[in-house]
Protein backbone atom coordinates (compact mmCIF):
# COMPACT_ATOMS: atom_id res chain seq x y z
CA UNK A 1 0.00 0.00 0.00
CA UNK A 2 1.37 3.41 -0.99
CA UNK A 3 -0.24 5.04 2.03
CA UNK A 4 1.45 2.59 4.43
CA UNK A 5 4.82 3.11 2.73
CA UNK A 6 4.47 6.88 3.13
CA UNK A 7 3.55 6.49 6.79
CA UNK A 8 6.51 4.22 7.46
CA UNK A 9 8.81 6.78 5.80
CA UNK A 10 7.31 9.48 8.03
CA UNK A 11 7.72 7.27 11.12
CA UNK A 12 11.36 6.61 10.22
CA UNK A 13 12.01 10.33 9.79
CA UNK A 14 10.35 11.13 13.13
CA UNK A 15 12.43 8.48 14.90
CA UNK A 16 15.64 9.87 13.41
CA UNK A 17 14.56 13.35 14.52
CA UNK A 18 14.25 12.09 18.09
CA UNK A 19 10.45 12.32 18.33
CA UNK A 20 8.29 10.12 20.54
CA UNK A 21 5.13 8.69 18.97
CA UNK A 22 2.88 5.65 18.60
CA UNK A 23 2.45 3.63 15.43
CA UNK A 24 -1.00 2.01 15.30
CA UNK A 25 -1.67 -0.72 12.73
CA UNK A 26 -4.94 -2.46 11.92
CA UNK A 27 -4.05 -6.17 11.83
CA UNK A 28 -7.50 -7.74 11.42
CA UNK A 29 -11.05 -6.75 10.57
CA UNK A 30 -14.26 -8.78 10.68
CA UNK A 31 -17.50 -7.77 8.99
CA UNK A 32 -17.93 -4.15 7.84
CA UNK A 33 -15.34 -1.66 9.13
CA UNK A 34 -14.21 1.69 7.83
CA UNK A 35 -10.51 0.81 7.97
CA UNK A 36 -9.02 -2.37 6.56
CA UNK A 37 -6.14 -4.57 7.63
CA UNK A 38 -2.83 -2.84 7.01
CA UNK A 39 -4.11 0.68 7.68
CA UNK A 40 -1.74 2.67 9.86
CA UNK A 41 -1.64 5.91 11.81
CA UNK A 42 1.02 7.89 13.66
CA UNK A 43 -0.12 9.32 17.00
CA UNK A 44 1.80 11.95 18.97
CA UNK A 45 1.87 12.10 22.80
CA UNK A 46 -0.75 14.89 22.72
CA UNK A 47 -3.19 12.50 21.04
CA UNK A 48 -3.04 14.10 17.61
CA UNK A 49 -2.94 11.86 14.56
CA UNK A 50 -0.21 13.33 12.37
CA UNK A 51 -0.60 10.95 9.46
CA UNK A 52 -2.71 7.96 8.45
CA UNK A 53 -6.16 6.73 9.37
CA UNK A 54 -7.41 3.70 11.28
CA UNK A 55 -11.14 4.34 11.19
CA UNK A 56 -13.62 6.78 12.59
CA UNK A 57 -14.98 7.34 16.06
CA UNK A 58 -15.83 3.67 16.52
CA UNK A 59 -12.18 2.78 17.09
CA UNK A 60 -10.46 6.12 17.54
CA UNK A 61 -11.19 6.60 21.25
CA UNK A 62 -10.02 3.12 22.20
CA UNK A 63 -6.86 3.40 20.10
CA UNK A 64 -5.95 6.82 21.49
CA UNK A 65 -6.45 5.57 25.04
CA UNK A 66 -4.25 2.54 24.34
CA UNK A 67 -1.65 4.80 22.72
CA UNK A 68 -1.39 6.97 25.81
CA UNK A 69 -1.01 3.91 28.04
CA UNK A 70 1.68 2.53 25.70
CA UNK A 71 3.67 5.75 26.03
CA UNK A 72 3.33 5.60 29.81
CA UNK A 73 4.63 2.07 30.29
CA UNK A 74 6.63 1.57 27.09
CA UNK A 75 4.76 -1.62 26.19
CA UNK A 76 3.09 -2.51 22.90
CA UNK A 77 -0.44 -3.87 23.06
CA UNK A 78 -3.16 -5.42 20.92
CA UNK A 79 -6.57 -3.75 21.11
CA UNK A 80 -9.70 -5.53 19.89
CA UNK A 81 -12.71 -3.27 19.22
CA UNK A 82 -15.86 -5.42 19.08
CA UNK A 83 -19.63 -4.93 19.33
CA UNK A 84 -21.06 -5.54 22.76
CA UNK A 85 -22.83 -8.79 21.86
CA UNK A 86 -19.58 -10.35 20.69
CA UNK A 87 -17.81 -9.25 23.86
CA UNK A 88 -20.55 -10.98 25.85
CA UNK A 89 -20.15 -14.15 23.78
CA UNK A 90 -16.48 -14.47 24.68
CA UNK A 91 -17.13 -13.45 28.27
CA UNK A 92 -15.21 -10.19 28.50
CA UNK A 93 -16.12 -6.60 29.25
CA UNK A 94 -14.93 -3.42 27.59
CA UNK A 95 -11.67 -2.32 29.20
CA UNK A 96 -10.75 -5.87 30.23
CA UNK A 97 -7.55 -7.63 29.16
CA UNK A 98 -7.36 -11.33 28.38
CA UNK A 99 -4.47 -13.34 26.94
CA UNK A 100 -2.61 -10.16 26.06
CA UNK A 101 -5.57 -8.58 24.24
CA UNK A 102 -7.30 -5.42 25.50
CA UNK A 103 -10.98 -5.26 24.60
CA UNK A 104 -13.03 -2.20 23.74
CA UNK A 105 -16.66 -1.71 22.72
CA UNK A 106 -17.67 -0.79 19.16
CA UNK A 107 -20.81 1.32 19.42
CA UNK A 108 -21.10 2.02 15.67
CA UNK A 109 -23.99 0.63 13.57
CA UNK A 110 -21.56 -1.39 11.43
CA UNK A 111 -21.02 -3.78 14.34
CA UNK A 112 -17.65 -4.77 12.89
CA UNK A 113 -14.55 -5.93 14.70
CA UNK A 114 -11.10 -4.34 14.42
CA UNK A 115 -7.86 -5.54 15.99
CA UNK A 116 -5.21 -2.82 16.23
CA UNK A 117 -1.57 -3.25 17.22
CA UNK A 118 -0.35 -0.22 19.17
CA UNK A 119 3.43 0.25 19.29
CA UNK A 120 5.23 3.06 21.17
CA UNK A 121 8.37 4.41 19.49
CA UNK A 122 10.97 6.28 21.50
CA UNK A 123 14.13 8.12 20.40
CA UNK A 124 17.32 6.12 20.13
CA UNK A 125 19.48 6.24 23.26
CA UNK A 126 22.51 8.46 22.68
CA UNK A 127 26.16 7.59 23.18
CA UNK A 128 28.52 10.58 23.21
CA UNK A 129 32.16 9.58 22.79
CA UNK A 130 34.69 12.26 23.71
CA UNK A 131 38.11 11.80 22.17
CA UNK A 132 39.61 10.18 19.06
CA UNK A 133 41.54 7.28 20.58
CA UNK A 134 41.34 3.83 18.96
CA UNK A 135 38.76 2.86 21.61
CA UNK A 136 36.69 5.96 20.79
CA UNK A 137 36.74 5.12 17.09
CA UNK A 138 35.73 1.51 17.79
CA UNK A 139 32.90 2.68 20.05
CA UNK A 140 31.43 5.01 17.43
CA UNK A 141 31.56 2.23 14.83
CA UNK A 142 30.10 -0.46 17.10
CA UNK A 143 27.39 1.41 19.01
CA UNK A 144 24.79 1.69 16.18
CA UNK A 145 24.73 -2.12 15.97
CA UNK A 146 23.30 -2.09 19.50
CA UNK A 147 20.63 0.50 18.80
CA UNK A 148 22.49 3.64 19.92
CA UNK A 149 22.91 6.95 18.17
CA UNK A 150 26.65 7.48 18.43
CA UNK A 151 28.12 10.99 18.43
CA UNK A 152 31.87 11.54 18.14
CA UNK A 153 33.21 14.64 19.92
CA UNK A 154 36.78 15.75 19.32
CA UNK A 155 38.87 18.73 18.19
CA UNK A 156 38.42 19.56 14.50
CA UNK A 157 41.83 18.23 13.49
CA UNK A 158 40.96 14.80 14.96
CA UNK A 159 37.47 14.35 13.48
CA UNK A 160 38.80 13.02 10.17
CA UNK A 161 39.64 9.78 11.98
CA UNK A 162 35.92 9.01 12.19
CA UNK A 163 33.67 7.86 9.38
CA UNK A 164 32.12 10.96 7.82
CA UNK A 165 28.69 9.34 8.02
CA UNK A 166 28.95 9.54 11.82
CA UNK A 167 27.43 12.37 13.85
CA UNK A 168 30.32 14.67 14.71
CA UNK A 169 30.84 17.55 17.16
CA UNK A 170 33.83 19.86 16.89
CA UNK A 171 35.24 19.97 20.41
CA UNK A 172 33.62 18.86 23.64
CA UNK A 173 30.70 21.26 23.94
CA UNK A 174 27.76 18.91 24.49
CA UNK A 175 24.07 19.82 24.31
CA UNK A 176 22.77 20.53 27.80
CA UNK A 177 20.13 17.83 27.44
CA UNK A 178 19.64 14.97 25.03
CA UNK A 179 16.51 13.91 23.20
CA UNK A 180 16.77 10.50 24.80
CA UNK A 181 18.71 8.77 27.53
CA UNK A 182 22.33 9.74 27.18
CA UNK A 183 25.57 7.94 28.01
CA UNK A 184 28.97 9.64 27.87
CA UNK A 185 32.36 8.01 27.48
CA UNK A 186 35.63 9.94 27.71
CA UNK A 187 38.38 8.22 25.72
CA UNK A 188 40.90 10.99 25.07
CA UNK A 189 44.04 8.97 25.84
CA UNK A 190 45.98 11.89 27.28
CA UNK A 191 44.87 14.49 24.73
CA UNK A 192 42.52 16.95 26.39
CA UNK A 193 41.54 14.71 29.29
CA UNK A 194 40.58 17.53 31.65
CA UNK A 195 38.62 19.52 29.04
CA UNK A 196 36.67 16.44 28.03
CA UNK A 197 35.95 15.44 31.62
CA UNK A 198 34.74 18.94 32.49
CA UNK A 199 32.28 18.80 29.60
CA UNK A 200 31.17 15.26 30.40
CA UNK A 201 30.49 15.97 34.06
CA UNK A 202 28.64 19.19 33.27
CA UNK A 203 26.23 17.46 30.90
CA UNK A 204 23.02 15.70 31.88
CA UNK A 205 23.52 11.94 31.41
CA UNK A 206 22.58 8.53 32.74
CA UNK A 207 26.18 7.32 32.85
CA UNK A 208 29.61 8.89 32.43
CA UNK A 209 32.80 6.86 32.32
CA UNK A 210 36.50 7.31 31.63
CA UNK A 211 38.66 4.96 29.56
CA UNK A 212 41.79 4.71 31.67
CA UNK A 213 43.15 3.30 34.89
CA UNK A 214 41.70 4.01 38.33
CA UNK A 215 44.96 5.72 39.29
CA UNK A 216 44.85 8.07 36.32
CA UNK A 217 41.16 8.79 36.86
CA UNK A 218 41.82 9.57 40.54
CA UNK A 219 44.61 11.98 39.59
CA UNK A 220 42.33 13.76 37.12
CA UNK A 221 39.54 13.90 39.70
CA UNK A 222 41.88 15.60 42.17
CA UNK A 223 42.76 18.23 39.57
CA UNK A 224 39.11 18.80 38.77
CA UNK A 225 38.30 18.99 42.47
CA UNK A 226 40.81 21.79 42.85
CA UNK A 227 38.77 23.67 40.22
CA UNK A 228 35.74 23.58 42.54
CA UNK A 229 33.96 20.77 40.74
CA UNK A 230 31.84 19.25 43.48
CA UNK A 231 32.28 15.83 45.04
CA UNK A 232 28.83 14.73 43.87
CA UNK A 233 29.73 15.47 40.26
CA UNK A 234 33.09 13.73 40.55
CA UNK A 235 31.43 10.69 42.13
CA UNK A 236 29.41 10.23 38.94
CA UNK A 237 32.55 9.34 36.99
CA UNK A 238 33.02 5.60 36.55
CA UNK A 239 36.60 4.44 35.90
CA UNK A 240 37.74 2.35 34.28
CA UNK A 241 34.87 2.27 31.79
CA UNK A 242 33.33 -1.06 30.88
CA UNK A 243 32.80 -4.49 32.37
CA UNK A 244 35.81 -6.58 33.32
CA UNK A 245 35.88 -9.14 30.51
CA UNK A 246 39.65 -9.23 30.17
CA UNK A 247 39.52 -6.93 27.13
CA UNK A 248 42.82 -6.01 25.49
CA UNK A 249 42.25 -4.68 21.97
CA UNK A 250 40.40 -1.40 21.30
CA UNK A 251 37.50 -3.36 19.84
CA UNK A 252 37.28 -5.61 22.90
CA UNK A 253 37.40 -2.61 25.23
CA UNK A 254 34.66 -0.92 23.20
CA UNK A 255 32.57 -4.09 23.49
CA UNK A 256 33.05 -4.16 27.28
CA UNK A 257 31.93 -0.52 27.51
CA UNK A 258 28.83 -1.14 25.42
CA UNK A 259 28.03 -4.25 27.47
CA UNK A 260 28.09 -2.12 30.62
CA UNK A 261 25.87 0.56 29.06
CA UNK A 262 23.39 -2.04 27.80
CA UNK A 263 23.23 -3.56 31.28
CA UNK A 264 22.54 -0.13 32.82
CA UNK A 265 19.92 0.69 30.21
CA UNK A 266 18.10 -2.63 30.42
CA UNK A 267 18.13 -2.47 34.21
CA UNK A 268 16.25 0.83 33.89
CA UNK A 269 13.74 -0.71 31.51
CA UNK A 270 13.11 -3.64 33.86
CA UNK A 271 12.52 -1.27 36.77
CA UNK A 272 9.95 0.71 34.76
CA UNK A 273 12.17 3.72 34.06
CA UNK A 274 11.19 3.88 30.39
CA UNK A 275 10.84 7.62 29.94
CA UNK A 276 12.55 8.51 26.64
CA UNK A 277 14.00 5.04 26.31
CA UNK A 278 13.78 2.74 23.32
CA UNK A 279 12.27 -0.63 24.06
Amino acid sequence: MIQSANILDRAHAMKLAGETFVLATVVRTVSVTAAKAGAKAIIRPDGSVVEGWIGGGCARGAVLKAAMHALEDGQSRLVSVQPEDLLEEIGVSAGEEQDGVQFARNMCPSKGTMDIFVEPVFPLPELYVLGSSPVAIALVELAPNFGFRAVACAPADELDQFDRSSDLIDGYELPEQGKSHRYIIVSTQGRGDLAALRAALAADSDHVAFVGSRAKAQSLKEKLGSESIGDNELARLKAPAGLDIGAITPEEIALSILAEIVEIRRRGLRSGNIDKQTA
